[in-house]
């Protein structure tokens, strides 16, 4: 008998502060399986964040530490060249802060994942990835670390003795090697829900997808990221949720444990 497939699906949640309002956690979390929450260095308020683990422990979704560099005004999106000491403290600092709240919430976190610029300079960057991959062992060594697909980061992390999650986007174009095409260039993030759907379909049934320079790219993801906050969210994660559902394509997260 084939083992039916499945997949988990996470998308970054709790980035509002205050009176300012990022995505729509309501409408994105019963569609996904994991939900990746800001820890307050790019978004997230103490209030927002609360409400955003309650919310996810009532779904039965499964909660990662989205931590970030200290960005809020650039939400987490500018390079920083951070000392490796001090980067290690400040991830540190946000798991612990979040456990503490999802604890008041009566659920736990399960995993890490990097936002934005800090999760793409560790893919590549050894000694910041190091630095970050000592900060998870030292607050608690079963938490998984998402980790872009094929990218250095998953070695270092696999050889220190973290378990990790290979990730892929759904939304976001790659190039022949892997990488994902960078956001200031033309086409790097899709729209179309149909599309990004398809292409979802394609990396879990046939282990990959099509380059922006027009080859296949294998890409073998444990999870796949459906962005919170893109216009058109909503539409775009029902759509992927809905093909996947018409596949048999079972949505289940990677980060529940006890």
């Amino acid at each position: 008998m084939t083992q039916a497939l499945q997949i988990d699906l996470n998308s970054d949640s709790g980035e509002s502060y205050g009176q300012w309002s990022m995505g729509d956690d309501a409408a994105i979390l019963p569609l996904v399986s994991s939900a990746n929450i800001a820890c307050g260095f790019h978004a997230g308020s103490p209030a927002a964040l609360l409400t955003t683990l309650r919310t996810a422990k009532q779904l039965n979704v499964a909660v990662g530490a989205h931590v970030a560099y200290p960005d809020l005004m650039g939400f987490g999106r500018r390079n920083m060249d951070i000392a490796s000491d001090e980067l290690t403290a400040d991830v540190i600092y946000q798991i612990g802060a979040l456990q503490a709240l999802a604890k008041a919430a009566e659920t736990v976190v399960s995993y890490v994942k990097p936002h934005g610029a800090l999760y793409n300079t560790i893919a590549t960057n050894e000694r910041q990835a190091r630095a970050v991959i000592e900060a998870i062992l030292a607050v608690d060594s079963r938490l998984a670390l998402v980790a872009l697909a094929g990218s250095p980061l998953i070695d270092w992390a696999k050889a220190a003795g973290l378990h990790t999650v290979a990730e892929a986007f759904a939304d976001r174009a790659y190039h022949a090697d892997g990488m994902l095409v960078s956001r200031r260039e033309e086409g790097a993030v899709l729209h179309d829900p149909q599309q990004v759907a398809e292409r979802v379909v394609q990396m879990i049934i046939h282990g990959g997808v099509q380059s922006i320079e027009g080859t296949f790219t294998p890409i073998q993801a444990d999870s796949i990221c459906l962005h919170g906050d893109s216009p058109g969210a909503v539409a775009m994660a029902r759509a992927v949720r809905q093909r996947l559902d018409a596949e048999g394509i079972r949505v289940q997260s990677f980060g529940v444990r006890a």
